[in-house]
């Protein structure tokens, strides 16, 4: 069984190159997922969430909606054999977008979050 990269890559104590389990592991493919642009993966131009155009549109509630409708869609195409997304909640606040994702991980069933922030222009 092999132990999943960390995300960013980085090397851990021991000189070697870190490993996360897999919870942490879904959690970094959803951030993945959540900030890059389509187009941006040279194999996979397709891949990604076009959120992070979003961020330079004005914080607002119609732009935490786009936001919400993107990311949701997103991460059940690209992650839908690891996760089964419940529910993807996005606040606008001060110059942040919010981008909070319950989830269920397939492999033993547990109930999850993982927590995105995302610079946003000021409304």
């Amino acid at each position: 069984m092999t132990t999943p990269l960390d995300h960013p890559f980085h090397i851990d104590g021991r000189g070697r190159t870190a490993g996360t389990d897999d919870n942490d592991h879904v959690r970094d493919l959803i951030e993945q997922v959540l900030l890059t642009a389509p187009g941006e993966r040279v194999m996979r131009p397709d891949f990604g969430s076009g959120v992070l155009a979003l961020v330079f549109e004005p914080n607002s509630g119609q732009l935490a909606a786009a936001t919400q409708m993107l990311a949701q869609a997103s991460l059940q195409q690209y992650l839908s054999q690891l996760i089964s997304v419940q529910a993807v909640e996005v606040q606008a606040a001060d110059n942040l977008l919010v981008v909070d994702v319950r989830y269920i991980l397939l492999a033993d069933g547990s109930s999850n979050s993982a927590t995105v922030s995302l610079p946003g222009s000021s409304s």
